[in-house]
């Protein structure tokens, strides 16, 4: 039975000319597009509508994508920041020791340079701790008799003085610093040039005596050995003038002196070496500069009246 439609329902040109019509003008778009590029703004504004499709299309895989991508970075950070406390944590004794170093090597550095102006010749000593009298300014270092300390020696750090070793031990040394009560140090004010002896009163500061109360002294003033006793050098620096307090009814004005070295300060020394009692001239010798004047009371009294 014979389906097809009577002819006079036929529209337009059979199917296999317009696929053939069709496929040639394919072909010369596809030529003239090529050569000339005709068709750019068309294809131009076929992509503003096809564009938010794409994304569209993309949205979910995009989401997985970067879901993933945030979990193993997630992941990864976090591990990493656990591996690195762990490693602060185990480099941070280094550290700390390391900063202890430098700090040391900064100080010992400088007492080296204290020794270099000086032309004197030292040991380098560690304070371990400080004596167990209340009432005296005294600490222990640990050299003694087997690095050849004997007592009278001064004691620097790299500011100036310390004090002075007052006992010897096998494997020990006790330093009187210059604030305690007993010890006494022969200066100078470095601005005049004037002479004196400064005197530890026991609570950490000094003062000046034996000045009379118009003497040209001033806040701030410096004070340095004298090196008239043949135990401390000349020129070390001492203490600095604080405070003045000056009455006519006195015949020697109160001068209060603040220590220039850290005789509070556990840390590095230096135990110099004492000068020959050949270098003073004899007419200014003292029994200390023959012996150790704090272990005589009596030959400290006699510095005090010269």
């Amino acid at each position: 039975m014979d389906h097809q439609p009577p002819p006079f329902f036929k529209r337009g040109p059979a199917p296999l000319a317009q696929l053939s019509f069709y496929a040639m003008l394919s072909i010369a778009l596809l030529f003239v597009d090529s050569r000339f590029q005709t068709l750019e703004l068309l294809r131009q504004g076929v992509s503003l509508f096809t564009h938010p499709a794409q994304q569209a299309a993309h949205a979910p895989v995009d989401f997985l994508k970067n879901s993933a991508d945030y979990f193993s970075s997630l992941s990864r950070l976090e591990d990493e920041n656990t591996r690195l406390r762990r490693a602060q944590l185990s480099n941070a004794e280094t550290i700390l020791r390391t900063q202890q170093l430098e700090a040391e090597n900064e100080r010992l550095r400088k007492l080296l340079d204290v020794r270099n102006r000086q032309k004197v010749n030292g040991r380098v000593a560690q304070i371990i701790y400080a004596a167990r009298d209340p009432f005296s300014r005294r600490v222990i270092v640990d050299k003694g008799q087997q690095d050849k300390i004997s007592a009278g020696q001064p004691v620097v750090d790299d500011a100036g003085i310390i004090g002075q070793v007052t006992r010897v031990f096998p494997f020990v040394s006790e330093i009187t610093l210059i604030t305690d009560k007993d010890q006494a140090v022969p200066v100078q004010i470095l601005r005049t040039g004037q002479r004196s002896v400064v005197f530890g009163l026991g609570n950490g500061q000094l003062e000046l005596r034996y000045l009379p109360a118009n003497a040209d002294v001033q806040n701030g003033d410096t004070l340095v050995t004298s090196g008239l006793d043949g135990i401390f050098p000349r020129g070390l620096p001492v203490a600095r003038v604080v405070h003045i307090e000056r009455d006519t009814s006195y015949s020697f004005a109160r001068i209060y002196c603040a220590p220039m070295a850290g005789v509070e300060n556990f840390g590095e020394i230096m135990v110099l070496d004492r000068h020959e009692a050949a270098q003073i001239p004899e007419q200014l010798k003292t029994p200390a500069a023959t012996g150790n004047p704090v272990a005589k009371p009596g030959a400290k009294r006699r510095l005090k009246k010269d």
